[in-house]
């Protein structure tokens, strides 16, 4: 990751978002490991999620290695500037978080096993950073399509809360609400821990299991 980059910790506000483009950035439309496109359309089955938890390298990885996920992307979402760069959202200037798109078969994975892996991948009860990834980019979140969804997502955030509080941990920061636009992150950024298999990734647990 780059360092030393608007180490934000406020949000801003719209006016104070910067300007960003029409145009998206191009990928490349496969996924480097599961072989299926990283863009829409997606089987008509399929139901997806997007989470932000820390650095999206090793977010990423959580997810593509669950039996059931089709596909998985990052990006940026969760604020204001449209299409932006990895060095504008590192600015701290666009509100946007470093996130992950995770498509999956509901018939082979379920959603309670996706939020699972999301709790207990990071700690969500830090606020504008992740372990040594400070600022906007790097908080918590969850973002859904629906309203059953949402539910469900809240519900598994009370459930984990309750586990972190027996064991003496904090209050959950996790920001969990409907999704606004996905902008995908430059192409070296997707899959970039199978590309690159020893590169950074500073995601850490509380070690506190998600309750069965």
């Amino acid at each position: 990751m780059v360092f030393g980059l608007g180490r934000k910790t406020v949000m801003p506000s719209p006016e104070e978002a910067l300007p960003g483009r029409a145009a998206p950035l191009t990928v490349h439309n496969e996924h480097a490991l599961l072989g299926h496109p990283i863009q829409p359309p997606f089987p008509e089955q399929m139901r997806e999620v997007i989470v932000g938890l820390g650095c999206f390298w090793g977010a990423e990885r959580c997810f593509w290695t669950l039996p059931g996920v089709y596909t998985t992307a990052v990006g940026y979402s969760g604020g204001y500037t449209p299409n932006p760069t990895y060095e504008e959202v590192c600015s701290g200037l666009t509100g946007h978080n470093e996130v992950v798109r995770v498509v999956y078969d509901p018939a082979k994975v379920s959603f309670e096993t996706i939020l699972a892996t999301f709790w207990t991948a990071h700690n969500p009860t830090q606020g504008m950073r992740q372990g040594n990834d400070t600022g906007t980019q790097y908080r918590s979140g969850i973002y859904v399509d629906n309203d059953a969804s949402l539910a469900l997502a809240q519900a598994s955030r009370d459930r984990y809360q309750a586990a972190l509080t027996a064991a003496g941990l904090g209050e959950i920061t996790t920001e969990i609400v409907r999704a606004g636009p996905f902008y995908y992150a430059e192409n070296y950024h997707q899959q970039y821990l199978h590309k690159n298999p020893g590169g950074y990734c500073g995601l850490g647990g509380t070690g506190v299991n998600y309750p069965e």
